[in-house]
């Protein structure tokens, strides 16, 4: 690896559209040690003009080939979750970091043997909500029991996804074998960083429903069938006792964006909340509580509130880090297969009317 600049090949990075445009790009390009030196895409057209507007060295319309490319330190995976499989154990074999957007796999199944082909690697997955610097302080305030014991805490996380009207590019998001859905994505991001505040949740009961079980295609005019449930509510309790209850909302219209997480404790509260058109991961969050607490750290990378950027620099500094020193502090692919086990106990909690326990997963 370069001693001075990391370098990163993105695989799904057009200029025009997509989750890499509005996030990766940006936030490697406000940090110090990482450098954006590749893009791939599907075609020489689309690959050449990401090249040009991103300011990346190279360009690719073969994802391998830019795995191969030894100028590229770190493979960073942002396309539909049906193509992880193949271009992560690619990346993983050639030695390269990877970093994989979340949910690694379409699957349980996938997702383990994705984590298991990184035991020797180094390999980041794209959870990053809990490395907001308000999570992470909110975090310190209830590790140093400012607020006392966790008690009970409600949230409620929304996504513009999943509600009464798409379009054919994302009618794959309807579809259970894709892997991508309220359940893998939304409600996965939100469990996480559950997890990062009041630790491992191990008892989980949940109701899933379908409240649009045809949406429009706003392109076409016809209709999807969907297979994954829009609204899911889940009754949890985390290793530090607290119980949980959280409401994933889909459906709703982007100017109603929210999220809340509000904490009671045995001498205290505290409330983390904000709202994103890209989720809880996808943006800033306010911390406040009825204990004084120092100011959030300052982001690793400027970013307005509405950016997505903010929390996936805050991963990449991590990973920059880590690779530097040797450390391990970024979320890795052991992480994704705990994050994909939870949400098939959500599900399986469910589809059964019992609770999952973590200790019986």
């Amino acid at each position: 690896m370069s001693p001075t600049q990391l370098r990163v090949g993105i695989i799904g990075a057009s200029a025009r559209t997509g989750w890499a445009q509005i996030s990766h790009v940006p936030a490697i390009q406000a940090l110090d040690g990482i450098t954006l030196e590749a893009v791939a895409t599907r075609r020489a057209e689309s690959a050449r003009e990401a090249a040009a507007a991103f300011g990346a060295r190279t360009w690719h319309t073969d994802p391998l080939a830019m795995i191969q490319d030894s100028s590229v330190d770190i493979v960073t995976v942002a396309v539909k979750v049906p193509d992880h499989r193949d271009l992560v154990l690619a990346a993983l074999e050639a030695g390269k970091a990877v970093y994989c957007e979340a949910p690694l796999g379409s699957s349980p199944a996938e997702t383990r043997m994705l984590a298991a082909a990184a035991q020797s690697g180094h390999s980041v997955i794209g959870l990053q909500g809990r490395y907001n610097p308000s999570v992470r302080r909110a975090a310190q305030i209830i590790a140093e029991g400012r607020i006392g014991r966790p008690l009970n805490a409600r949230v409620v996380s929304t996504s513009s996804a999943f509600g009464p009207a798409s379009t054919s590019a994302y009618e794959y998001f309807e579809k259970e074998e894709s892997g991508a859905s309220l359940l893998t994505i939304t409600a996965g991001h939100t469990l996480d960083l559950v997890e990062a505040l009041l630790g491992d949740i191990t008892e989980v009961d949940a109701r899933t429903e379908i409240l649009w079980p045809h949406p429009e295609l706003l392109d076409t005019g016809g209709q999807a069938r969907r297979e994954v449930p829009d609204h899911i509510d889940v009754l949890a309790r985390t290793t530090t006792g607290a119980v949980v209850t959280a409401d994933v909302v889909g459906g709703v219209p982007p100017e109603d964006a929210d999220f809340r997480f509000e904490l009671r404790g045995t001498d205290g509260w505290l409330s983390l909340t904000g709202g994103s058109l890209y989720g809880v991961q996808g943006g800033d969050l306010s911390l406040a509580s009825s204990s004084d607490f120092p100011a959030p750290d300052k982001p690793a990378a400027p970013a307005t509130a509405e950016s997505p950027a903010l929390n996936v620099a805050e991963l990449y500094a991590h990973l920059v880090h880590d690779l530097q020193t040797g450390s391990r502090s970024a979320p890795d692919f052991a992480h994704a297969r705990h994050n994909t086990d939870l949400m098939a106990g959500v599900s399986q909690a469910a589809r059964s009317g019992r609770r999952w326990t973590s200790a019986n997963s």
